[in-house]
């Protein structure tokens, strides 16, 4: 007879899911771990519980006594569900931007839940964390749970997460994508993973008005602006994030991760959150990236349980600006294309016979232009350059600087496909730009070629 002696057990050894639908054709395999499965439903039960023991062992936590902490709501949960069974008490404070279920799942535990404004500095004393601080202080007993701050957090994520994933794929894998809030994820699975193969990239998502990648990139926070994703991001430097083994932090902008969330439940039937919708956008982008026979590991953080009157509601999603009526029934310009590919271009200071024979060469009618940065600033048009010879205005020898046109047609790797048939119908390609580089130019043949193998 095999069982639990209680839930806390079942904590950990959550799956690896193949994704398949939302990953484009020719890119490397992606594998997201499934840790909405934990018992609380979330990645956060494996640390809440490894600090809650820890501390119980040194004594900081004791029979009877409060823990007190400040959550998004996941932690929360971690918490609650442990000392449900260890017979704790529990105060949260959290932010009123979380979502109503969320409070009301803490609640339903039996914890005390304390509402703070989302909009105010991290050192205020009406934030999540400075109230929780408090309260610990006023509260005889209390343990201070300190998520963002422990470096056992870190710990939990090495010992368990990192070390879980290894197994489970033999550390046969080329890059790890995980959120970052606390930081405890990516720094202690990512720890991991480069002790064992320092060739593995450890690529962090950072949610578009969190201060982590300037931080990441400049050694200097940016100025904090809200944002409506939960779980992952930070208005603040915190000592769970250790950025030593990280190799990259990318950006994802709120539209973006819902909205994968949406597919991901819809289209590979994996019920997860807006975080996850983060992670997985971006390291689709990755496994886009790297191609065939690379393989990617994401992590799931939490359940999509927790959102259901947001981001997994139209009219919510209507009302902010994140769904549009008609929808994206062809998916987006990210879709269509291959795995990493060369894209043909032409570069300020080159003469114009030598784009020319660019262009005769491989059977196109159009380059991009790139600066000394590699930036996209313009096209160079045969039918341009056709006009000007003849007029006689120039010579094949002339650099071609003078001939860039203005871009026209840009779209990103989220544009919704149907975009295109606006931009072919104005006589234009469609240039697509990521973080400022060409990642394509799509034609009308290129959008046939992809609506015959979607039918």
């Amino acid at each position: 007879m095999r069982y639990h002696d209680n839930i806390l057990s079942a904590i950990g050894n959550t799956p690896l899911v193949r994704l398949q639908r939302v990953v484009p054709r020719n890119a490397a395999t992606l594998l997201a771990k499934a840790e909405f499965m934990n018992p609380a439903g979330s990645i956060k039960d494996r640390m809440a519980l490894h600090i809650i023991e820890k501390a119980e062992k040194a004594g900081h936590l004791k029979p009877g006594g409060t823990i007190v902490e400040n959550t998004s709501g996941n932690t929360g949960m971690g918490v609650a569900l442990a000392a449900a069974v260890k017979g704790y008490r529990c105060i949260f404070t959290m932010p009123d931007k979380m979502s109503e279920e969320k409070r009301n799942m803490l609640r339903s535990f039996g914890a005390e839940v304390v509402v703070t404004p989302t909009n105010v500095p991290a050192d205020s004393p009406q934030s999540y964390y400075e109230t929780a601080k408090r309260i610990a202080r006023e509260t005889p007993g209390s343990f201070y749970l300190d998520q963002y701050d422990n470096p056992i957090n870190i710990e939990a994520h090495y010992q368990s997460t990192g070390a879980e994933i290894w197994e489970q794929t033999s550390g046969k894998f080329d890059a790890f994508v995980a959120g970052i809030g606390t930081g405890g994820t990516m720094s202690g699975a990512g720890k991991y993973f480069k002790e064992r193969n320092p060739e593995i990239k450890n690529i962090a998502v950072d949610p578009i008005g969190s201060v982590y990648k300037a931080l990441y990139e400049t050694g200097t926070p940016s100025e904090p602006n809200v944002y409506k994703v939960e779980g992952i991001g930070e208005d603040r430097i915190c000592k769970a994030m250790d950025f030593t083994f990280v190799d990259e932090v990318r950006n994802c902008d709120d539209r973006t991760a819902f909205n994968m969330s949406r597919r991901l439940t819809r289209e590979e039937g994996l019920f997860a959150g807006g975080s996850s919708g983060s992670a997985v956008a971006v390291a689709v982008d990755v496994a886009r990236e790297l191609g065939v026979g690379k393989t990617v590991i994401t992590v799931l953080p939490d359940s999509a349980t927790r959102y259901i009157s947001k981001y997994f509601n139209d009219d919510w999603m209507r009302e902010h600006g994140f769904l549009s009526a008609a929808g994206d029934p062809y998916g987006r310009v990210g879709d269509m294309l291959e795995s990493e590919q060369a894209v043909l271009t032409a570069s300020t200071g080159e003469t114009l016979d030598t784009a020319v024979e660019r262009m005769r060469s491989n059977g196109i009618s159009q380059l991009p232009v790139l600066d000394d940065s590699k930036n996209c600033i313009g096209m160079i048009h045969e039918v341009d350059v056709l006009s000007t010879l003849l007029g006689g205005k120039a010579s094949l020898g002339d650099e071609l600087d003078n001939f860039i046109q203005p871009l026209q047609g840009v779209v990103n790797l989220e544009t919704p496909v149907l975009k295109l048939n606006e931009i072919f119908n104005a006589d234009n390609v469609a240039v697509c730009l990521h973080d400022g580089k060409v990642k394509a130019v799509v034609t009308k043949i290129d959008l046939i070629s992809y609506l015959s193998k979607a039918v």
